[in-house]
């Protein structure tokens, strides 16, 4: 067979080789010339090589071979070196390709290289050390023993990582969770290094965990009460509480996630699974010694960090914060919200005025730093000086007016005025109005302030005896009328409005009545002027003239003796 052998291509000489199992002696002398210019190899195995050439698609290799062996350049990593003459293992994967080029492997040379030694730590769960080089999707290339490996993100690390891309570079131990010798596959994790070391130290910390301890940990994950800390294989809870004295929104506020944190254990059930930590307890306690650092009287600056219905809290200092109470605000804005004075975050100045150590409280105030405009009131607005002001707000008693910043001072209904009967203050003023008063009393005690609208000028009533005497002939328009079953006045005769002529009968001072008498002035009148004013008077639906009406009563007999005159009656109506 030897002797009638005829080299055509790569092929029958793979097949001859493979009949022979190996490049025999007696092989090599019966082909002498052949062999001496093809060399020796086999498809899938690894020979030496030498580099020949090399461009920016491939590196030629000389394996004593009847061609140049080629390399594609994709499969050098940088690191490689590529210099001209130097050796190289490779790998043959094909003896002739379409083009009848031998076709060579660095990667998959690297890869039968090591493979016995990558199989060996998979059988025996060894730990492995890679290099983090390229992210991909699903996880990260690593270089183990040079050649590619996959970690999957889900094995990168025990919780989520933040930023993978952080990690490239980086060398880590490994371990070898999945091999396919076939497909060159090879899974790795981090994981899993990570689990075993974790579940080594979980024994150590809850051996040795104590309360009052200080430990180390790392922040495993934030939710809106607080944070889980990984102190080696245990997870303990930080609460928001227990993050800081002063006052926080969010843990995000005083810790991230993945950072490194210093906890103290407060507590632990028996089991240790649930562990209790704190960071505000490494510091001292802000409150200890409050009343030296912050003396009743002093001064203090701070930051609104929250408003309620009743007064805003300030931040001192870290976990330190006092209250303004709404009425500690101002001397004159009372009845405002706190938001409508004060805003969150705003810097303000205030005074210390009560210190409670025990109950962790601090009572400030804002208007102390101002002089009360109700000190000098009485002597500002002594009683009877005039005032303007506006109408700040109506009730049914009367209407409050603003006569200086933050100072208010009552009209009473009553004295509105002198002569007309008001039954609402908004008969006579409206809010917004500006209007000018008395200063009748002033009570700084109460902070109450009795104005008048009336006394601006004289009671008319001082000389009514004078401007009205009795028996005066007056005349004057209905304005109401008053009746009664015992009164027998058409109430159509006389309207609101009409003007009528009459005598004043009576003057009752002390409750402020005149008494008028239509019949008492046609009493000593012409007929004929009586007629004339009653022609102007036409007799109402019941029938009863104004004559009737006018007319001098008659005696009362027996049986109405009871019966009282019209006017007489009239007037005790008034009364």
């Amino acid at each position: 067979m030897s002797q009638n052998l005829k080299f055509g291509t790569a092929e029958d000489l793979a097949e001859i080789l493979a009949a022979q199992g190996e490049c025999s002696p007696d092989f090599r002398k019966q082909n002498a010339d052949v062999y001496a210019g093809m060399g020796c190899l086999e498809q899938g195995k690894l020979v030496m090589g030498k580099i020949s050439q090399v461009n920016d698609q491939e590196v030629l290799i000389d394996v004593n071979y009847k061609s140049e062996g080629v390399i594609d350049r994709a499969e050098f990593k940088e690191t490689d070196s590529l210099e001209i003459g130097s050796e190289i293992e490779v790998f043959v994967e094909k003896l002739e390709d379409e083009d009848g080029r031998l076709i060579l492997s660095k990667q998959k040379a690297d890869f039968v290289r090591v493979w016995d030694r990558i199989h060996a730590a998979f059988e025996n769960n060894e730990v492995v050390r890679g290099t983090l080089t390229k992210r991909i999707k699903g996880g990260v290339v690593v270089d183990l023993f040079g050649i590619d490996a996959f970690l999957p993100g889900s094995q990168i690390d025990l919780r989520q990582i933040p930023d993978i891309n952080a990690l490239i570079g980086q060398e880590f131990d490994l371990k070898v969770i999945k091999v396919n010798k076939a497909r060159r596959n090879i899974v790795v994790s981090r994981r899993v290094v990570l689990e075993e070391e974790r579940n080594k130290q979980r024994g150590d910390v809850l051996e040795t965990l104590e309360k009052g301890q200080v430990r180390k940990g790392l922040v495993k994950n934030i939710t809106d009460f607080g944070a889980f800390i990984d102190l080696g294989g245990v997870d303990g809870l930080l609460h928001i509480t227990d993050m800081s004295y002063k006052r926080i929104n969010h843990p995000t506020e005083m810790v991230q996630l993945g950072q490194e944190v210093e906890v103290m254990v407060l507590d632990f059930n028996d089991k240790k699974e649930r562990i209790s930590l704190g960071m505000k307890q490494l510091k001292p306690h802000p409150w200890k010694d409050i009343a030296e650092r912050y003396p009743e009287g002093a001064i203090v600056k701070g930051k609104v960090v929250s408003i309620t219905d009743y007064g805003a809290f300030v931040e001192l200092d870290s976990g330190v914060e006092g209250l303004i109470h709404v009425s500690e605000m101002s001397w004159t804005q009372h009845g405002k919200h706190p938001s409508k004075i004060l805003s969150v975050g705003q810097e303000v100045e205030a005074v210390v005025l009560k210190v409670e150590e025990d109950a962790e409280r601090i009572s400030l105030g804002m208007k102390q730093l101002e002089s009360d405009p109700w000190d000098s009131i009485e002597t500002e607005l002594p009683p009877g000086a005039r005032v303007v002001g506006e109408i700040r707000n109506i009730a049914s008693f009367g209407a409050f007016v603003e006569i200086k910043e933050g100072v208010d001072g009552l009209i009473h209904v009553s004295d509105m005025s002198w002569t007309k009967k008001i039954t609402h203050p908004n008969e006579m003023v409206k809010k917004g109005d500006k209007v000018e008063c008395v200063v009748l009393a002033v009570d700084k005690e109460k902070r109450r302030i009795s104005l008048s609208m009336k006394h601006l000028t004289e009671d008319p009533w001082d000389s009514i005896e004078t401007t009205y005497p009795v028996d005066a002939e007056v005349k004057g328009k209905i304005v109401s009328k008053l009746t009664a079953e015992y009164i027998k006045v058409p109430a159509d005769a006389f309207k609101v409005g009409d003007e009528v002529p009459a005598v004043v009968t009576e003057i009752d001072q002390n409750n402020r009545k005149i008494y008028l008498s239509v019949v008492d002035y046609f009493k000593n009148r012409e007929s004929a002027e009586l007629k004339a004013w009653m022609d102007s008077h036409k007799p109402g639906e019941s029938g009863t003239t104004i004559g009737e009406a006018t007319a001098p009563k008659k005696k009362a007999t027996k049986k109405k003796a009871a019966e009282k005159p019209a006017e007489e009656a009239a007037a005790e109506e008034a009364k």
